[in-house]
């Protein structure tokens, strides 16, 4: 059954840190006035938006120091392409026995490895895990499902090229990188990870969650109808009811062991409770972790909020815990 935090965990507060709460009151009288005025189907607008998360994500991301970067570019036998890099943080080696896999999110438009690097770095260094990056194909561009295809080229390269036993990989993902890894692993011909970590997922792309949240509290970052016309610019000409788009969870196959953190001052924290009940609907181990007052994907952005601390090293705990409960499952099995 999905978990909701309680105020006996000690890691997650009952309410987010003074410093956190003011980040999210300044974000809320910039970000989301700049947002609201970014025309996304316009070329500077575009532009401007990738900047400006670009420069968020580095300037309040964590160190990294030490970190390095393998970039990747090859043909898979059938011609498809993987593009992405191998992101190992301080003191980590590189593995062929365990890896993280990492979509990054971003509304299918906006960012890429280089702007999660911070983010995938730390990860790396928590786990102890090399973490590869796909840098899967942007809208407006590139349509769906250029992205989905790309994120299964990259987990065929992991699993079939380079030789990780599926169940020796652990995906994670964030905002529209989690909408792409639930539709990966919905796949019926998906051999299924260790498990997953999703950070604020994004799944109901006619944000129809995301508007009925906003009449209860805004979010500080960005306003649903700002976020739908980003979403569109990759689903336009499609119509959003495709099973690739509309995920249907509840009715699919169960997934892996599931870990999803938001935040709780967030808009995208109404999908991530839908997408918890949904995977336990289906028969799925899944926790949910709500941080209140925190942002979207506030766990890339340690230097703004003291909470992205606590709630990777939570991440981290996870990861190690699916590999004992798969490799438990697999002597038995």
């Amino acid at each position: 059954m999905p978990a909701t935090p309680s105020a006996s965990d000690p890691d997650i507060p009952i309410r987010g840190s003074l410093r956190s709460r003011g980040a999210a009151r300044v974000s809320g009288l910039t970000l989301r006035q700049i947002s609201a005025v970014l025309p996304p189907e316009r070329a500077w607008g575009l532009w401007t938006s990738r900047q400006i998360v670009a420069r968020i994500m580095d300037a309040f991301g964590p160190s990294l120091a030490g970190t390095r970067v393998t970039p990747v570019d090859v043909r898979l036998a059938d011609g498809r392409r993987v593009v992405g890099e191998w992101v190992r943080g301080s003191g980590v080696e590189s593995s062929r026995e365990r890896a993280i896999y990492f979509l990054h999110g971003s509304g299918f438009a906006l960012c890429s490895p280089r702007t999660h690097r911070r983010l995938t770095a730390w990860l790396s260094r928590l786990t102890g895990l090399p973490v590869f990056c796909v840098d899967y194909r942007l809208a407006p561009k590139h349509r769906f499902p250029a992205a989905a295809i790309d994120v299964r080229a990259g987990w065929d390269w992991l699993s079939e090229d380079q030789g990780f036993d599926p169940a020796q990989v652990f995906i994670a993902g964030d905002s529209a990188g989690g909408h792409l890894a639930v539709d990966l692993l919905l796949q019926p011909d998906v051999a299924h990870p260790a498990g997953v970590a999703l950070f604020s997922p994004l799944i109901d792309l006619t944000f129809g969650l995301s508007r009925s949240r906003e009449e209860l509290r805004r979010d500080p970052a960005i306003r649903a109808v700002d976020a739908a016309k980003l979403v569109g610019l990759y689903c336009a000409g499609t119509d959003l009811t495709d099973p690739r788009l509309t995920l249907d969870v509840a009715a699919g196959r169960t997934l892996p062991r599931t870990l999803i953190q938001a935040g709780g001052g967030e808009m995208l924290v109404a999908d991530a409770r839908r997408l918890a009940a949904d995977v336990a609907a289906a028969g799925g181990d899944c926790t949910l972790e709500v941080w209140p007052d925190q942002v979207h994907v506030f766990q890339a952005l340690p230097r703004l909020t003291p909470e992205a601390a606590p709630a990777m090293r939570r991440v981290a705990a996870f990861v190690a815990d699916s590999w004992a409960d798969s490799s438990m499952e697999r002597a038995a099995g």
